[in-house]
């Protein structure tokens, strides 16, 4: 006869060990941990989400009549300023004039503002260096003057002298009317 050990079962069903049912708890607490750790991101994904209240700015209408020649207005879009200069004879001959110059960034005058509509000009007003805001009138090129590091734009918005890489930028707009424009 063969030697058996007492309370030795060779069947591992008979002691609960079912391997269906083992891996049945093995799925179900993976799937409740994939839950757990989806119900703990998920606010920390929907807050990347653009707030409701700056959809609003994505586009914005000016009413130009309220912008003198030689004059600029500076309004809030998409939370930067924006400038809208009503350029001068002498600003757009100027620009005009530097078309050729040695420019960091070239760019004619003319691809900077729409056809026929060359006294508007409309630019992101921070500076292209670090994102401060220019100041209309200073500088060496009769445009607008970073004070924070020295940057100076001419009368079209282009670089021409100081840290920043880059012309002020020139959002998407669209005349609506000739006294009405939208921006973005």
């Amino acid at each position: 006869m063969a030697d058996t050990v007492v309370g030795a079962n060779p069947d591992p069903h008979a002691a609960g060990e079912d391997p269906n049912r083992r891996d049945f708890i093995h799925i179900a607490a993976t799937v409740a941990a994939v839950g757990a750790v989806g119900g703990l991101a998920w606010p920390f994904i929907d807050q990347m989400n653009p707030a409701g209240d700056t959809l609003a700015l994505a586009s914005v209408e000016f009413d130009l009549n309220k912008v003198e020649l030689g004059q600029q207005v500076t309004i809030k879009w998409r939370g930067k300023p924006l400038f809208i200069r009503r350029r001068t004879g002498k600003e757009i001959a100027a620009a005009i004039k530097d078309d050729h110059a040695d420019l960091r960034d070239p760019a004619t005058d003319e691809s900077r503002h729409k056809p026929g509509k060359a006294e508007w000009l409309i630019l992101i007003g921070t500076c292209t260096h670090l994102g401060c805001v220019p100041t209309f009138g200073g500088g060496d090129f009769g445009g607008w003057f970073c004070p924070c590091h020295g940057s100076h734009y001419d009368t079209s918005g282009r670089i021409r002298k100081g840290p920043a890489p880059k012309n002020l930028v020139v959002p998407d707009y669209a005349f609506l009317s000739d006294s009405k424009v939208k921006v973005g």
